[in-house]
């Protein structure tokens, strides 16, 4: 049941200021006034007639004056209706987001929208009592912004937020506020944010034991360029050679922009590109050639020149020109002496021979290459640990032998979801096509269609043609039958050569311009799997192979900031998990024992990059039982919370009132003449 409460009762005290228009009303109408009579006689009538329209008129007068002054108080009382929640007197839990991301920095009448924000949060805490309990969230959403807070320890922390380069979406923030389900109280969430389309979303429904309001921001709308990819075009960069560099550019402005300087950075020696010109609401690709030169961890930067919104103006990539190419060959006899003359050709590839009974497995995961040469009886212990090393990112390369134990071989096979061998083919077949478009033969050849000398075998190997096996030919014969077949499986690949290296089957070997790029990209795609770039806030996991046994192996991070990141052993692996505790962007180094292990590059999170708000109205459509609080126009927010949580809100109808009876008086004293 609704009844009238006050939000300020003490005002009542200025009731007994009624006095006032009595006071008024007795020296005022008390005058007397001079009346001319030619007759005397009429004197007694008109005197009576007088003081009865005169009272009348005067306690009109009186009653409008004394109504006006007491609407007037209760206007300052302010009362109202209490609803359902209004005469609730259980303490209030009041969560607190306050938008700390990139695009608050954006001014709105000369004032950043975050300071703002931070300003409307302390009179959110203003508009409750000493009693009431505080959470301030913002998008770090940090297991500390759980505690609950007092007033003043609320506002301290309010104070205490700054511009992150993390960013959640509304509905992560909304899960995180509504998680409390134990307090005996009211719950009320208040989010203060501009509300950028690319973040607000709405994820199942709010739970409608809670207060939600809505505080929206709205600021200068301004165009924006940003660089939202850098990628290679080759899966693996390769040194002494130009590499093609991606880069995806976006316009979110409504109009077109021409002439955005492109510049590259690499290893701190800055080189311009060149210009662009982007159309509105829509994205390029533009290419770059770098060339490596030098082995090694690189750096490279790109960049634009594009004002006022800065933070997506620049990409950052860390990666690595490797120095020294490890591979492993397995044999069952003696080893492979063109297999050898390949490799000691290459300066930069280390070739190990092992035989097939002095493997070590554990050291399977040193190698970026691994091939089987002559093995004619493949073991399930052989097998197995073939399979861990390609899925944790290494390469494997199998030529058949003759006479081999085809289950063994097809028991491998599968292992990898590849296709199985079904005959043997003792006849002349001559390689006749080459993918040039993968990786492997991919800028080998000048031309792709030089005169090249193909392989010519006399013993291969035919093989089921399973298209969901996911093989990809690399060479193959003139009936379409592979020679050679690339799987990928988990973050490695599996290459399988349908024939035997030996030359009296397979004259592969012989063909230099083919046999000899096509180990060397092989070897090298082991690199693939590691990340050029990170985004803050979003990335967040990475893994790093073994080197160093023992529990007390500690990782470190350094660059622009120094930290220790988390870290799971995993057998030959490590995964390192950095926290979201980088903040800012640029180069880092992952360290252990004072020693670098790998090279990190992170960027900023594009997610605001499009400048697109919701205005209020839309808010209120999106979001379902929620109070739209809009900013503009409202000098003191503490009252208006207190209006909302209070209920059927009467003081503007008091002042109502208190207007129309001063008008009534008015009325009075200008047309009731006496």
């Amino acid at each position: 049941m609704r009844h009238m409460q006050f939000v300020n009762p003490q005002i009542f005290w200025a009731l007994a200021l009624l006095a006032i228009p009595v006071i008024i009303h007795l020296f005022h109408f008390r005058r007397f006034k001079k009346v001319y009579f030619t007759n005397v006689r009429h004197l007694r009538e008109i005197k009576e007639e007088t003081a009865t329209r005169n009272k009348l008129r005067n306690l009109l007068v009186l009653l409008m004056r004394l109504l006006a002054f007491v609407f007037l108080i209760f206007a300052f009382a302010q009362p109202y209706m209490s609803n359902k929640n209004g005469g609730d007197q259980r303490k209030n839990y009041v969560s607190i987001f306050v938008d700390n991301s990139f695009s608050m920095q954006s001014m709105s009448e000369d004032v950043p929208l975050f300071d703002k924000a931070r300003s409307r949060a302390e009179q959110v805490i203003s508009a409750y009592g000493a009693e009431d309990e505080f959470q301030v969230f913002s998008h770090s959403l940090r297991g500390a912004q759980q505690r609950w807070l007092s007033a003043e320890d609320a506002i301290t922390a309010i104070n205490d937020l700054a511009i992150v380069p993390k960013v959640s979406r509304i509905s992560q923030v909304l899960q995180r506020v509504q998680d409390d389900d134990e307090l005996d109280g009211n719950r009320k969430v208040y989010i203060l944010s501009d509300f950028q389309k690319s973040i607000t979303d709405v994820d199942g429904q709010l739970d409608t034991t809670v207060d939600h309001s809505l505080i929206p921001f709205q600021s200068v709308k301004e165009n924006n360029i940003s660089i939202d990819s850098v990628w290679f075009d080759n899966p693996v960069p390769i040194g002494n050679q130009n590499n093609t560099l991606m880069v995806r550019v976006t316009n979110h402005g409504d109009e077109d922009v021409d002439n955005v300087r492109l510049m590259l950075v690499q290893n701190g020696q800055t080189k311009p590109e060149g210009t662009i010109a982007i159309p509105s609401r829509s994205s390029i690709l533009d290419s770059i050639n770098v060339l490596l030169v030098n082995t090694g961890w690189q750096q490279i930067e790109i960049k634009i020149d594009d004002y006022p919104i800065q933070f997506d103006d620049s990409y950052y990539i860390h990666f690595n020109i490797k120095e020294t190419v490890s591979v492993l060959a397995i044999n069952e006899d003696k080893p492979n002496k063109y297999l050898e003359a390949v490799f000691k050709g290459l300066n930069t590839f280390r070739l190990t021979n092992t035989n097939l009974g002095n493997i070590q497995y554990d050291a399977f995961s040193e190698n970026d290459l691994i091939v089987l040469t002559n093995i004619r009886t493949v073991s399930t212990g052989l097998a197995g640990a073939l399979t861990n090393y390609v899925a944790n990112g290494g390469n494997v390369l199998v030529f058949i032998p003759e006479g081999i134990q085809k289950e063994t071989y097809n028991t491998l096979f599968r292992a990898f979801n590849a296709n199985s061998i079904t005959d043997v083919y003792n006849e002349e077949k001559a390689v006749y096509t080459i993918n040039t478009s993968e990786f492997i033969f991919d800028n080998v050849f000048e031309s792709k269609q030089a005169n090249l000398k193909l392989p010519v075998t006399t013993l291969s190997y035919g093989f089921t043609r399973f298209s969901q096996r996911g093989g990809e030919v690399l060479l193959s014969f003139r009936d379409g039958t592979p020679l050679i077949t690339k799987y990928p499986f988990d973050k490695g690949k599996l290459y399988v050569c349908g024939a035997p290296l030996e030359t009296e089957f397979n004259d592969l070997v012989l063909n230099a311009e083919v046999f000899v790029p096509m180990l060397f990209k092989m070897a090298l795609s082991s690199s693939s799997n590691d990340e050029i770039a990170f985004f803050i806030g979003k990335d967040n996991l990475t893994e790093v192979r073994n080197t160093v046994s023992g529990n007390e192996v500690i990782y470190k991070i350094k660059g622009p900031e120094e930290f220790i990141p988390g870290q799971t052993n995993l057998g030959n692996k490590t995964l390192i998990d950095f926290n979201n505790m980088v903040n800012t962007a640029g180069y880092y180094n992952l360290e252990l024992n004072e020693q670098k292990v790998r090279g990190l590059a992170f960027n900023y999170n594009r997610i605001e990059s499009d400048l697109d708000y919701y205005s209020p109205k839309e808010l209120e459509a999106m979001f379902e039982n929620v109070t739209i609080i809009e900013d503009s126009g409202i000098a003191d927010l503490a009252s208006v919370i207190k209006e909302k949580d209070s209920g059927l809100v009467l003081w503007k109808w008091c002042l109502i009132f208190a207007l129309v009876f001063l008008a009534f008086e008015t009325l009075i004293l200008r047309f009731w003449k006496v």
